[in-house]
């Protein structure tokens, strides 16, 4: 990966730091993206089957799973802000930021669009006809979807038309990616003085407690009035907590002695996360309607949520960093596959979900199903439309075929 220039450093931080040199390949994070869309399958199916809310809903759906969904629900999405920041970074060390800016609007904005209009409308559809009884066909639905029709209210809330759905990561990582560009380009200096700063301070104790200070801050003082609701203008929890997560990885991106400290505290990393979550699933087993939370017990379970999200963040890059540090050609193939198969995965479960439920399988030989369905459903959607030049901007993937490894690493989000 390209190295930082020390030129752009104030002097009094260059011996601090520890950069990437020409030679230094970060292959860890191509895997912990790999895994951290793999793991939106699992989490999707398993929105299936719980007591959440979700677009669809087995009617075996119960609370038995729920703490295990309690296992990535914190961080999941705020890892792949993480790395989406890292990715950024070694972008706009390869390309000016006006051209990064055009390439990755074309890349991010012309496949939620396709996705708005293609692949996310049958989300809705069945929403409407489980939940509402909606008795049109598909091809009837879709004049109101886009006429932007509000007369679709469930559970008390208005049903947005069109809608992104589980694309709303897009419109996010877009606002984001536009906005560090333009610091890149009119602010240079600044980037580089915090990029010092981020780096001489994120380490030891500080690594856990600068951190989850601001997210614990955050999730007290915002959540409770601006929960999220993935409206990219009416979001502000949200980006307070997503923003932070990609301008660490932005800023950390480059500094070797940062991934190394993972790697060195990835046990004690991974015991804190642990011990946070017995302590979340505990805390929603006892308060609930018969136990009401105080406000003391209510604000002590956000700091530990944020807690245990940043150091399973930290824990998994941590192991990742120490075992999965190497290039191999799958690597390659699923880091070009995570971007279609993200676009594609939401819908091909709740249409597999849908279908499934004339077999009225067990609900766990159902969800094993469901998820192999899923997986070879997204693989071989890939398969295609990797070999359809038409397909392939659609679904964020160069207009080429051929591609060499270094932009197959530049797909990387």
């Amino acid at each position: 990966m390209t190295a930082i220039s020390v030129s752009t450093i104030p002097n009094s931080a260059v011996q601090q730091l520890e950069i990437t040199d020409a030679n230094e390949r970060l292959y860890f994070l191509d895997w912990v993206r790999i895994f951290a869309f793999c793991l939106l399958i699992f989490y999707h199916v398993g929105m299936y089957y719980v007591t959440w809310y979700w677009h669809i809903k087995s009617d075996a759906a119960s609370s038995t799973i729920e703490p295990l969904m309690f296992l990535t629900n914190p961080w999941r999405m705020s890892l792949l802000f993480l790395i989406s920041g890292v990715a950024t970074r070694f972008m706009l060390g390869k390309q000016r930021a006006r051209s990064f800016a055009s390439a990755r609007s074309l890349r991010i904005l012309l496949p939620l669009i396709f996705g708005m209009a293609v692949i996310v409308p049958p989300q809705a559809y069945l929403e409407v006809v489980q939940r509402l009884g909606y008795a049109g066909s598909y091809g009837d639905f879709l004049s109101p979807y886009f006429q932007n029709y509000r007369g679709f209210v469930i559970e008390g809330k208005r049903l947005v038309l069109p809608t992104w759905n589980h694309l709303w990561f897009l419109p996010y990582l877009w606002v984001y990616s536009m906005l560090i560009a333009g610091f890149v380009a009119f602010a240079p200096n600044l980037i580089s003085a915090i990029e010092a700063w981020m780096a001489k301070y994120f380490r030891g104790v500080w690594l856990i407690v600068l951190p989850v200070a601001y997210l614990a801050c955050i999730r007290i003082s915002l959540l409770s009035d601006h929960p999220p609701t993935n409206n990219l203008t009416k979001d502000w929890y949200n980006h307070a907590n997503y923003l932070f997560l990609f301008l660490c990885g932005f800023l950390l991106a480059k500094h070797l002695r940062f991934w190394s400290e993972l790697a060195q505290k990835r046990w004690r990393s991974l015991l804190l996360a642990i011990a946070g979550w017995i302590f979340l699933i505990s805390y929603f087993a006892y308060y609930n309607d018969a136990h009401e939370a105080s406000k003391a017990a209510l604000y002590f379970q956000r700091c530990v949520w944020v807690f245990m999200a940043w150091n399973a963040i930290l824990a998994l890059c941590g192991f990742a960093r120490q075992h999965w540090n190497l290039d191999h050609p799958l690597r390659q193939y699923l880091t070009q596959a995570a971007f279609p198969v993200y676009i594609l995965h939401q819908t091909v479960i709740i249409l597999w979900a849908w279908n499934l439920r004339a077999f009225h399988l067990p609900a766990l030989l159902e969800g094993v199903v469901l998820i192999v369905m899923t997986f070879a459903t997204c693989g071989l959607g890939f398969a295609l439309i990797r070999r359809v030049g038409l397909l392939r901007p659609l679904f964020g993937l160069n207009w080429n075929e051929a591609i060499s490894t270094q932009k197959v690493k530049n797909n990387s989000f």
